[in-house]
């Protein structure tokens, strides 16, 4: 066979086309579906860019009526969810419970036996919803559960945002801190063929069903090299501790050759766009919680890492500490970006049954040459 260049990590690789979305690099900005994500992030709701990313369009007044009425009717956990959740030790990573209790509602959903039931497209359309509705019950149930404090049940009179909220706090918080986690969740509902994304696809392209597709997703999303670098960013500032610690910390950290989570992006050239939309809603909690010290460590991080590196910080630096003031634990913030991503992983999927083929790269092997036993006589 003829060597063929080798990219490793498939980087700079354009394996299949997309109508989700794209970064225009004229103007470096991410767009849903050809909206930019800062405008979406400004005057949408969550529930508006997940049917957006699903449909194509975005909804009429009707269609939003009927759609948020049906996902806030799928909230409810089965009972026999909350127990697959609870037979996850907490001495577990987060993304392990949502990674069980996805594959669980797959082995739940009986539809899938019926002729065709795994590509159907309506049918599908009701499990990426399901799956939206039943993510924020499992994230907020098992943070709750990790502190030893009972669930708080969904609420079919709140939006996704403050319902998520509500779940797991046991209150709503101010419209500011609403929105801060709004806006959130909309910057993180899709990137094109990220990993988890990706993940989804190679799993979607041999006709295995949504749920499968979404849990190899979570595993991918786990990895601290994607999913992961928000927590990173906070264990990161629980070292540092105060802004004036800061340069000496990544001095230090860069002679010991450490990788700087919630910093640098393959796509973005001049820095991740979505950035501005996230630190912005940051410094609203900032201002709201009286929380100053964390603002000067942010900059602080980011001017030393820009001075020595030049490098500019991604969606998840900002994230971290948004999530951290909200009150998350810090294990839980992988699993938010799993419950806002999970539209653009179905989106994916669905795209991908649209016009499937069979996923699978090649290889160069570089083993040894052919060889055989040496195999004595049989006496």
């Amino acid at each position: 066979m003829t060597d063929r260049e080798i990219h490793k990590g498939l980087a700079g690789v354009v394996v299949d086309t997309t109508s989700v979305s794209s970064v225009n690099p004229e103007t470096n900005s991410l767009l849903y579906r050809g909206y930019p994500v800062q405008e979406l992030a400004t005057h949408c709701s969550f529930e508006e860019v997940a049917f957006l990313l699903w449909h194509g369009e975005l909804p009429a007044a009707d269609e939003l009526v009927a759609f948020e009425a049906l996902e806030r009717s799928l909230r409810v956990l089965d009972a026999r969810t909350r127990r697959a959740i609870d037979d996850v030790p907490v001495s577990a990573h987060p993304m392990d419970v949502v990674r069980s209790a996805v594959s669980q509602l797959g082995g739940l959903d009986d539809t899938l036996t019926r002729p065709n039931g795994v590509l159907d497209p309506e049918l599908n359309d009701g499990r990426a919803l399901y799956l939206l509705a039943q993510l924020p019950t499992i994230v907020a149930y098992d943070q709750r559960r990790r502190h030893g404090l009972p669930a708080v049940e969904p609420r079919d009179d709140l939006d996704y945002s403050r319902n998520f909220l509500w779940m797991t706090f046991g209150e709503i918080p101010d419209d500011v801190v609403v929105d801060a986690f709004r806006v959130s969740l909309v910057l993180y509902a899709e990137h094109s063929f990220n990993a988890s994304t990706f993940t989804a696809r190679v799993i979607a392209s041999t006709l295995s069903d949504v749920y499968s597709a979404v849990t190899g997703a979570v595993g991918a999303l786990k990895g601290p090299l994607h999913g992961g670098a928000n927590e990173a960013v906070m264990h990161a500032f629980d070292e540092i501790k105060t802004a004036d610690r800061a340069e000496a910390w990544l001095d230090e950290a860069l002679a010991a050759k450490r990788k700087i989570m919630g910093f640098g992006h393959r796509v973005y050239k001049n820095g991740d766009s979505r950035v501005p939309t996230m630190k912005a809603a940051l410094e609203t909690l900032v201002e709201h919680y009286d929380r100053a010290d964390m603002l000067d460590l942010y900059n602080a991080l980011e001017k030393a890492m820009g001075d020595r590196k030049n490098i500019k910080p991604n969606l998840d630096y900002p994230s971290g500490p948004a999530y951290n003031l909200m009150g998350f634990d810090t294990e839980t913030f992988t699993p938010l970006f799993a419950a806002a991503r999970v539209v653009g992983w179905t989106a994916h999927v669905f795209e991908q049954y649209a016009a499937n083929s069979l996923i699978r790269p090649l290889s160069r092997y570089i083993g040894p040459a052919e060889r055989h036993l040496a195999v004595s006589p049989r006496s």
